[in-house]
């Protein structure tokens, strides 16, 4: 029977423990915090911005061509270690304002908002020729300011 020292099997114990412990899943939360009481006693035709800033506080983001839209975002992600953090729940409330500044709207979307964008490798594909680097680089060599056929520098016309 092969006993192993006590301060060998510390060891592995730490050794164990330490990488056990980079494999830990990590929850982040990023953005609004949501309290369902505050946001379901936002009522359109009845807040205004004045209200809607002091019951949910300043929004995520306003709208980008018009100060009418107020957007609430709250996401919760999780990730293992060191992958890319995936998201679990989100809510994004929207809230719409009419001209005079009255709540026209209020609305709540979730994950059906979140899209998944899937690089292509490490290119980009775009349409046209395939060119390589030193065709790119000395490509136009004679091509500028060269004269093109049946014209000549006194005669821009080609002689017609």
């Amino acid at each position: 029977m092969v006993r192993t020292p006590p301060l060998a099997a510390s060891a592995l114990a730490l050794v164990l423990v330490a990488s056990l412990a980079g494999c830990a899943r990590i929850k982040d939360h990023k953005g609004y915090v949501v309290d369902s009481a505050l946001i379901s006693s936002i009522q359109p035709g009845i807040d205004n911005r004045d209200s809607v800033a002091k019951t949910l506080g300043r929004p995520t983001f306003a709208g980008q061509f018009s100060d009418r839209d107020w957007y609430y975002l709250s996401r919760d992600t999780r990730a293992l270690a060191f992958s890319n953090p995936r998201v679990e729940k989100q809510l994004l409330l929207t809230v719409h304002f009419d001209p005079a500044g009255n709540v026209a709207a209020v609305e709540r979307s979730g994950l059906e908002r979140v899209v998944s964008i899937t690089p292509n490798g490490d290119k980009t594909p775009t349409l046209g020729r395939k060119r390589g680097f030193f065709r790119d680089l000395f490509g136009n060599i004679g091509r500028v300011g060269g004269t093109t056929s049946g014209s000549t520098a006194d005669n821009p016309t080609g002689g017609q």
